[in-house]
């Protein structure tokens, strides 16, 4: 079996049709059409099947593409062994970020990258509900992306998971909010609130899931604001009180005042994603390295100073993830 074609089944099995195939791997669909059709023919066995208007794989087609991508990690550990004994990590890493992963991560990890000679960092910023952040591991080597836990589908699609860290989510009130008072707030002091909300499906909106679990009522959202910003804005003017991260909330003493949560989970998991076979290359492996140690950085400055951590040019550099 020839290896660029398991690499097309592959890549039907993430992408789901014909053309989205063309479109990543440059060709035509006519061409995926007819490789595909080759590779049936060394196998023995039909690996796609007619369904609607397109294709999709059959039982031995999903088995193939499975040890397409086994193969796929084992070609690239040899030429990452290679690599690191020829030179040190060098090329292009793409990298797909949602907003307040990158306000909290990128500045000191792309400061750090300037001393990794042939190293380079592109990065894309998506803000996407969290079912869809595993959609984008095609197209990016590294995806950051948030969560409560870790969902059983990022394994069940073969990726590569590395947590970075973990940001608990505080409730954010104006200034003059009678819960000020309190050095922390639990579900049944916040059943009567108007609520600023996140989009469904966004990892805040979950714990308004878990305050109704709590307390037995929906809370009353007035709102769904995707933009951090605004939403602290809303809450500064006595619009509604919200969920908001504690490390990037940036209107701390300006109009709202946070605090914690007890009485039920609210965190969030920030975590890489990527395909396997990319955690083999040593240039992708040190933009990990240089996410875990940021990330650690991050939460080592909340915890000495009780704020959230400024990056500035000066920050030591490295030897070695809007309601999102």
């Amino acid at each position: 079996m020839d290896v660029r074609r398991l690499h097309l089944l592959r890549e039907l099995a993430d992408r789901g049709s014909i053309t989205a195939v063309a479109r990543a791997t440059h060709r035509t669909a006519s061409a995926v059409s007819q490789q595909l059709k080759v590779l049936e023919s060394e196998v023995g066995v039909p690996l796609t099947e007619r369904r609607g208007r397109g294709l999709v794989l059959t039982g031995a087609g999903l088995a193939l593409a499975d040890t397409a991508r086994r193969i796929a990690v084992a070609i690239e550990a040899a030429e990452a062994l290679w690599q690191e004994f020829a030179e040190s990590p060098q090329g292009i890493v793409t990298v797909s970020t949602f907003p307040t992963a990158g306000q909290m991560l990128l500045p000191g990890v792309l400061l750090a990258a300037r001393d990794q000679p042939g190293l380079e960092i592109v990065v894309t910023d998506h803000d996407l509900p969290q079912p869809e952040f595993a959609m984008l591991t095609p197209d990016y080597d590294l995806v950051l992306a948030d969560s409560q836990g870790i969902p059983a589908h990022w394994s069940d699609q073969g990726l590569t998971v590395v947590p970075l860290m973990t940001e608990p989510f505080d409730v954010a009130l104006p200034a003059g909010h009678p819960l000020v008072e309190k050095s922390v707030v639990r579900p049944s002091d916040l059943v009567d609130e108007d609520w600023i909300g996140a989009p469904l499906g966004y990892p805040y909106d979950r714990v308004h899931d878990r305050l109704a679990a709590v307390v037995g009522r929906e809370p009353r959202i007035v709102q769904r604001i995707m933009d951090n910003i605004i939403v602290e804005r809303l809450v500064a003017a006595g619009v509604g009180i919200a969920i908001l991260p504690r490390f990037t909330t940036r209107s701390h003493g300006n109009g709202i005042v946070t605090r914690p949560i007890t009485g039920l989970p609210a965190e969030r998991q920030i975590s890489a994603l990527l395909r396997a076979d990319r955690a083999e290359r040593p240039s992708v492996r040190r933009v990990i390295a240089l996410l875990q140690a940021e990330a650690e950085r991050v939460m080592e400055g909340y915890r000495t100073v009780g704020e959230p951590r400024t990056v500035t040019a000066a920050l030591p550099v490295i030897a070695a993830g809007d309601r999102g």
